[in-house]
């Protein structure tokens, strides 16, 4: 019997045969698509192969929609674009065409793509035919492919929600993947709930559908009749396939879910290295049952998501040690500093990886000293890790003490430098050390390998401050360079000094400088409270994100509680310029006049032209004399005499004749404090008198 559609040809008497007459007799159609026009012409016999009358075609290709299922119809689209894409030459795919009557056959299609010069495809000439006695039970086929199809959405499903959940981190983020749009979509189901096992009972942590939650099931003991109950007692699924079945089963629940429309549900417990951590419930309102391979998908499923809920519950146990160490490590509490406001704050870095990498070693110290000052210290140990944190805690604790006993700054930073290195670690730290008298506004700062501080001046203005530095701790000692350069800055009452880590300047795609630049104009027009300063700094970090930490220290010297305190005279006197140092005797004598004591002008007086004269003999340059009125718990002048030579002042014995040796020796009868400190490259030797106030 001759295949329909060929009985209206001729058997072609000529030898060999022409191709129009085979491809009729194999029941092949032609087809010519012009991709230029989108015009795609077919013989007769293709009409018959996609079931259309000829009336019923135009040439354009979209017409054919009707004939073709869309999931067909975009499994051929594709493998022509692939084809035309790749620069294949031709291609060919199965497909099956929808008939007048509704049923399916399958077609098969194979074609050639013609090019242009540039490779550019203009012109498709190929078959079509029909390929059912090819495949001999294409109906059986037909529904093993969509049973293959349904097996692969369902596997599908376990996929990608074990993708989706591969970057939860927390449990929280577990749930937030589950009951996602797309995560419910995924799973086939209206509304999940969740509960963990915790000391024998269940705590419900997510309740499906909002305003949907049940009275008394917030925590529930695992014998008690409840569906989530029995998944986790007997370590099995629990699957409900009808309304009907669900208030039998479960009486005390049903009536109050009756408002959700529940009409299947699917309790799964999770299950890790044998013991129940918890259980999920699906519920559904569109379907009835559960096939077998339902069911299996959906305790493969269960399996995928107790893996990441484990995996998020070890990494919230992790992360709650990681940070107990971090705020252990940092200063419990922040002391009250007398003449300043002091504000601190610290921010972890939220980083991705491995458990442990939010934490890193930034620290801040204030550290009372003796005679009213304070050090203020902001360091970074290199990495984000638990092994960083330790680290800094160590080095935190051995510069406080360092500092406490009485070292210069120089000597802080040289000795923890040393420490680190001995501390046999492969970390480095930097650090910047900030030693301030805030009586009379002198800081002497130490940077090893740190950024520069800044200051904010009383007009709202900001600058950088530049302090020559020395190597990053540890890499000092091992190098054999342990200089630290000492820089002297004053800070005027209402100035605020900031120290801080490089995580508040450095940003993605911008240099070190570029930062700085940024963050002294956020800080220019920052809040003039130092608290609130800390807290918009901080919280511009937080928005800004970033992979590093932020510890942030804030010291504002107060102005002055008294009339005349904090006033301070200064006056350069060069080497062999008398004129200036009768100016100098002059202005202290009238200070002191005005300020304190005239009683004691004569010491004072004596005293700073004794200091002047030391400096003007022993040095090779000039010296600065300043004059500043100090309170507290009781009023002070202090003199202070600098010069450029880093020698220490010291005691000599004077012969009965001897007309010097005694400088050191008047300054102390005459004074009632005097000391000594590092300006840089020189010093300055200090002294203070207690003065009664004036009325």
């Amino acid at each position: 019997m001759a295949d329909r559609g060929a009985s209206a040809l001729s058997l072609p008497d000529d030898w060999p045969a022409q191709p129009e007459p085979i491809l009729a007799l194999n029941r092949m159609g032609c087809f010519d698509w012009d991709l230029d026009t989108g015009l795609m012409h077919m013989d007769a016999q293709a009409h018959d192969i996609f079931d259309m009358r000829p009336d019923e075609y135009d040439d354009h290709p979209e017409t054919l929609a009707k004939r073709v299922p869309p999931d067909e119809s975009r499994r051929l689209d594709t493998a022509v674009s692939q084809a035309m894409k790749d620069g294949s030459e031709n291609y060919g795919a199965y497909f099956r065409v929808r008939r007048r009557d509704g049923s399916l056959r399958w077609t098969h299609t194979q074609a050639c793509i013609r090019r242009d010069d540039t490779g550019r495809p203009r012109r498709i000439i190929g078959i079509v035919r029909d390929a059912t006695r090819e495949l001999a039970e294409s109906d059986a086929r037909s529904d093993e492919a969509a049973k293959d199809e349904a097996r692969r959405q369902q596997t599908s499903v376990v996929e990608l929600t074990t993708a989706a959940l591969a970057h939860a981190r927390t449990v929280q983020d577990v749930i937030d993947v589950l009951k996602d749009t797309h995560g419910l979509t995924h799973l086939g189901a209206t509304s999940l709930v969740m509960g963990l096992v915790e000391a024998g009972r269940i705590r419900l942590v997510a309740e499906g559908p909002s305003d949907s939650f049940v009275p008394g099931t917030r925590v529930t003991r695992i014998d008690e009749p409840y569906p989530m109950s029995e998944a986790v007692r007997t370590l099995g699924p629990c699957f409900i396939e009808s309304p009907e079945e669900f208030a039998e089963r479960y009486p005390i629940l049903w009536p109050h879910i009756t408002d959700l429309n529940i009409t299947s549900a699917a309790y799964l417990p999770l299950i890790v290295q044998a013991r129940p951590i918890g259980a999920m419930g699906l519920l559904y309102n569109d379907r009835r049952g559960f096939t077998p391979e339902e069911r299996n998908i959906l305790v493969a499923l269960g399996s995928s998501i107790a893996q990441s809920l484990q995996r998020a519950m070890f990494y919230e146990q992790e992360m709650d040690l990681a940070q107990g160490l971090q705020q252990a490590m940092l200063p419990r509490t922040i002391p009250s500093v007398p003449g300043a406001d002091v504000a601190v704050r610290y921010r972890a870095a939220t980083l991705g990886g491995s458990v442990g990498r939010d934490i890193g070693g930034d620290w801040y110290d204030l550290i009372p000293l003796p005679g009213g000052r304070v050090g203020a210290v902001i360091g970074d140990v290199q990495g984000h890790d638990t092994h960083a944190a330790a680290v800094m805690g160590q080095l935190r604790i051995v510069l406080r003490a360092y500092a406490a006993e009485g070292h210069t700054p120089a000597t802080v930073m040289a000795r923890a430098s040393v420490f680190l290195h001995e501390l046999d670690t492969d970390r480095s730290a930097t650090c910047l050390y900030a030693e301030a008298d805030l009586s009379t506004g002198v800081l002497q700062m130490v940077r090893a390998g740190h950024i520069d501080p800044l200051v904010r001046h009383t007009d709202g203005s900001c600058r950088r401050v530049t302090v020559p530095g020395g190597l990053p701790l540890g890499l000092s000692a091992e190098f054999g360079r342990l200089d630290y350069p000492v820089s002297t800055v004053e800070l005027d009452p209402d100035e605020t000094l900031l120290l801080c880590t490089d995580g508040l300047v450095e940003q993605p795609g911008a240099d070190l400088d570029d930062g700085m630049r940024t963050l002294t104009a956020l800080v220019a027009t920052g809040p003039d409270d130092v608290r609130d300063l800390a807290d918009r700094l901080i919280d511009v970090a937080a928005e800004r994100g970033g992979d590093d930490d932020v510890a942030l220290l804030l010291l504002r010297r107060r102005g002055p509680d008294t009339p005349g305190s904090g006033q301070r005279l200064q006056r350069h006197v060069a080497p062999g310029d008398p004129a200036a140092l009768a100016e100098a005797r002059h202005m202290i004598r009238t200070a002191v006049g005005v300020w304190g004591d005239r009683e004691r002008a004569d010491d004072i007086e004596l005293v700073a032209d004794e200091l002047i004269t030391n400096a003007l003999m022993h040095t090779e340059g000039s010296a600065i004399v300043t004059l500043r009125a100090l309170t507290g718990s009781e009023r002070r002048l202090r003199v202070e005499v600098e010069d450029s030579s880093s020698a220490l002042p010291r005691r000599r014995e004077a012969g009965e004749s001897g007309v010097s040796g005694r400088g050191l020796l008047l300054v102390e009868l005459l004074t009632d404090v005097w000391g000594v400190e590092a300006r840089g490259g020189g010093k300055a030797v200090w002294c203070e008198f207690v003065v009664p106030g004036q009325d």
